[in-house]
């Protein structure tokens, strides 16, 4: 059996601690570039989801006006998802990125 020796504490000095401030701001700065709070992505879903219901009701709602309830949800819901889930959502949050961007 062997046994692994503990390492000694580290110590910091002033010009460590100089030099990792900026990389500690950078690493909180990139963290909420990364990923939005819940509240915003609740916020930019339900911008999207809002939007893309109310452009396929205008669009497509005459259309599909006689169709069975069931079968005008399959329709726009099919049209809704995929434009909230791959054009959107991925929109808004590049623009949140470049207005938290230069913000700092």
């Amino acid at each position: 059996m062997t046994t692994v020796a503990s390492r000694p504490a580290e110590t910091v000095t002033a010009a460590t601690a100089a030099t990792s401030q900026p990389q500690a701001q950078a690493q909180v700065r990139a963290a909420s570039l990364a990923l939005p709070s819940i509240h915003t992505r609740f916020l930019f879903t339900w911008l999207s989801v809002f939007s893309a219901l109310t452009a396929a009701q205008l669009l497509i709602g005459p259309y599909v006006m006689g169709l069975p309830m069931p079968l005008r949800n399959l329709m726009v819901t099919g049209m809704v998802v995929p434009a909230v889930v791959y054009v959107l959502l991925p929109t808004l949050l590049k623009v949140r990125a470049t207005v938290l961007r230069r913000r700092s």
